[in-house]
């Protein structure tokens, strides 16, 4: 099974731009539909980004499109989410996750998540 770990998060202001970095080990990353979720405090995990294997597919939660944008390179095992004009709103943790290998069910659904990485925390200051 692949093992996902994300890098990238901090302190940011509003207005302010990140890039959320995830690494697979285990297995190719050119296998799975890659995710982004987030989490805030007192609340549920929500579906953020998902690209599908070839990266030719992109989706996005209404309220980050224009703003957030999920890349991948498979040749270096990495999915990225860079994160643009950043409003206190997308304060959170983190987590990427992939599908079933070899389907990008999980991206084109959004169900079907089924391997997550521990998250790392990214804090907007108004």
């Amino acid at each position: 099974q692949v093992q996902l770990r994300e890098s990238g998060g901090g302190l940011v202001q509003a207005g302010g731009s990140v890039r959320l970095s995830c690494v697979a080990s285990g297995r190719t990353i050119s296998a799975y539909a890659m995710g982004w979720f987030r989490q805030a405090p007192g609340k549920e995990r929500e579906f953020v980004a998902a690209i599908t294997r070839s990266g030719g597919n992109t989706y996005y939660r209404e309220s980050v499109k224009g703003r957030f944008t999920i890349s991948r390179d498979n040749g270096n095992n990495m999915a990225y989410l860079r994160m643009n004009s950043l409003k206190p709103e997308d304060t959170g943790v983190y987590y990427c996750a992939s599908g079933s290998p070899y389907s990008d069910h999980a991206a084109a659904s959004n169900s079907g998540w089924h391997y997550w990485g521990p998250g790392t925390q990214v804090t907007v200051s108004s």
